[in-house]
């Protein structure tokens, strides 16, 4: 009863301010009335409405600071009341702070009606200098804002070409547009009652408690099974070398005294020995009157026990699971993709993979070659978020394998439909991540870069990758070598060819993002469309080998050296069609030989089973267990690797995955 009363006020307080914040006025009156007879402490601050009116006048002063170009008042706001863990570790509110500080130091130029006061816009210069020598130099890295490094030191910005955008009429706009979006989340996150804040976080904090030991639970009961499995075998084997043991010293002490070992009891030993496929073979065939038989044969009886330790997975009844997946539940339809993926993703390379693979492609799985209306594939384009998702991770992760590739490109549909899912897809960053992951992998191939070329693929990439910032890594990594990719045929760059001023940008934007991993496929991406006369013309037109250089000082030996490469394709002096026809001369469709499956595909899942429901593998040997539908097949040899030197840029076609692992390009 005392920790209740010592922390009453507070708790009313609690009841207080969510009913404020839920607007229960009636209720609120009678809850105040009711603590006053009963004389409830309750604390003395005003409550959410106060904030809630604070943070309102707050965004109204910042506003009008912007607006009346005061950087003074501005700023003190700013640092007063947005949190320094914002500031200094958000790169969206860098990058806005960045652009404020532009707003203020020009502010003078866009809005004095003669000329501006001298003095004052040397003060304002100034001020801006300061912050690029102190807080701003954290991006002087990026290329976004490295021209305006220089904007302190240009006596006229008004006039610089590189500074054009500043003092047109929509910039100032814009940027108060960002500043009103940005504000306005701010202070939203601060206004949640704090009652809602500990319902949520505790709430979801035991919900997800509960769901992970319930998924723990599911696969400590799978393990505990598979060691019983092992341990009942293990005591079986353990009993049967004992008596064997046992005989044989029985044996030995016979022939002390002077009792011969017969064949057939030596021959009884061995089949006990061994396993049971070998003994009716062994009982009929060997002949064990010659020396060292017995010891021969149990050496090879242990060769193949050790290619037998990863099994091949049980057979499943394809049309069943077919039909689950075109007429089922969207629930059970996302915990079979899920199973069918995991199947694959966690199977061990190899022959138990090849076979899980090859399986799905003999009973097509995804419905590639059928003419029905309602098809597998189909559930690419279903209403669920989570059929959609699981959909699309599937097909990345058969994607992944060379023969999985070779299944998916026999169908056009299968291309179509992921291009229409990727422009699509604008709320599950994770689905657009694996139907980008898919068109990355099928990029190998010739046919489809022929298609993806033809169906404007890289008018969308460069679009996409005008604003790599808002990109998780998968993504941007994945975009970026999927133009590259597509840059390396020569429609591709007939298509970059005409629109080489943004490619360029875009690209040379691209050199100094901070994710270094994607600096070869934009190495490679370049030296490709630099091949052609009009883009070097526009590149150099750009001032490119400036930037290339300067970038040069900042990587590492490698991408220097591979950065002296485009360099060297940007100063030569090739006729024009000269890099144009090189490779499309034949339309072989041949591609290297890369299985590489990435732990991504199985991130971030989205549905967990309940108690009692089936999911993984236990679902899939439950209810679709098959009859041999398990069919090998000889693994298909890619092409011999081509080999190219480790400081040349990119000249075939990769994928991430991979070039991470050292595939040879």
């Amino acid at each position: 009863m005392g920790d209740i009363l010592a922390h009453e006020s507070e708790l009313l307080g609690l009841v207080k301010e969510y009913l404020d914040f839920a607007e229960f006025e009636d209720t609120l009156k009678t809850f105040l009335k009711e603590c006053q007879m009963k004389g409830k402490p309750l604390p003395k601050t005003s409550g959410g409405s106060l904030r809630v009116s604070k943070s309102l006048t707050i965004q109204r002063d910042l506003l009008a600071a912007f607006d009346s170009g005061d950087q003074k008042v501005f700023f003190d706001l700013w640092e007063e009341h947005i949190p320094s863990s914002i500031r200094d570790g958000d790169s969206l509110a860098q990058k806005l702070e960045f652009y404020l500080h532009i707003h203020f130091a020009i502010y003078l130029l866009k809005h004095s009606v003669q000329r501006p006061d001298k003095e004052e816009l040397s003060e304002r210069i100034s001020y801006f200098k300061t912050y690029l020598e102190s807080k701003g130099a954290a991006l002087s890295q990026t290329t976004e804002f490295l021209p305006f490094y220089a904007l302190p030191f240009v006596p006229n910005p008004m006039v610089h070409p590189s500074f054009k955008e500043l003092f047109q009429d929509s910039w100032t706009p814009e940027l108060k547009l960002k500043l009103e979006k940005f504000l306005a989340l701010m202070f939203k996150a601060s206004n949640t009652p704090k009652l809602l804040t500990l319902y949520k976080e505790n709430g979801q904090s035991h919900k997800e408690t509960l769901q992970q030991l319930h998924q723990q639970l599911v696969e400590a009961e799978r393990r505990a099974m598979t060691y019983l499995k092992r341990y009942n075998k293990t005591q079986v084997d353990y009993h049967t070398l004992i008596g064997v043991t046992a005989e044989l010293v029985d044996s030995l002490e016979a022939t002390v005294s002077g009792k011969m070992i017969t064949p057939e009891y030596l021959q009884s030993v061995c089949v006990r020995l061994f396993s049971n496929q070998m003994r009716q073979s062994l009982a009929h065939s060997v002949d064990f009157t010659r020396p060292g038989t017995a010891s021969t044969m149990l050496r090879a009886s242990l060769a193949p026990m050790k290619l037998k330790d990863v099994p091949l997975l049980p057979s499943l009844d394809y049309e069943k699971l077919k039909k689950d997946l075109v007429l089922g539940s969207d629930r059970l339809k996302a915990f079979l993709l899920q199973a069918l993926r995991w199947r694959l993703t966690t199977s061990h390379p190899g022959e138990q993979r090849d076979t899980v693979l090859q399986a799905y492609i003999s009973n097509d799985l995804l419905d590639c070659h059928s003419q029905s209306q309602r098809t597998v594939l189909q559930l690419l384009h279903g209403r669920s978020d989570v059929v959609r998702q699981y959909m699309a991770r599937l097909i990345n992760a058969i994607a992944s394998l060379a023969e999985g590739r070779l299944y998916l490109a026999q169908s056009t549909e299968v291309l179509r439909m992921l291009e229409e899912r990727l422009k699509e897809e604008d709320k599950d960053i994770i689905a657009r991540e694996n139907v980008l992951g898919a068109l990355q992998k099928f990029s190998l191939r010739r046919p489809l870069q022929t298609a993806m070329i033809r169906d404007g693929l890289i008018f969308w990439l460069i679009h996409l990758l005008k604003e790599p910032d808002c990109l998780s890594d998968y993504t941007l990594e994945y975009s970026v070598a999927l133009l590259m990719n597509l840059c390396l045929r020569s429609a591709g760059k007939r298509v970059c060819a005409t629109m080489a001023g943004l490619v360029l940008k875009v690209l040379s934007d691209l050199l100094g993002h901070e994710n270094h991993e994607i600096q070869p496929y934009v190495n490679g991406a370049l030296y490709s469309i630099l091949s052609i006369p009009s883009v070097r013309e526009e590149a150099r037109a750009m001032g490119m080998e400036d930037i290339l250089r300067c970038f040069m000082k900042e990587g590492n030996a490698e991408m220097t050296r591979q950065i002296e490469f485009i360099i060297k394709q940007l100063n030569s002096e090739e006729l024009p069609g000269g890099g144009l026809d090189s490779d499309d001369d034949d339309d072989e469709d041949e591609e290297e030989d890369h299985d590489t499956m990435e732990a991504d595909l199985d991130k971030d899942e989205l549905i967990q089973p309940q108690l009692g429901e089936l999911s993984g593998e236990k679902l899939l040997t439950t209810e679709y267990l098959g009859i041999m539908t398990n069919t090998g097949k000889p693994r298909r040899r890619g092409l011999a690797s081509v080999q190219r030197g480790g400081d040349e840029p990119l000249r075939r076609p990769v994928t991430p995955g991979g070039h991470r692992n050292g595939c040879p390009v």
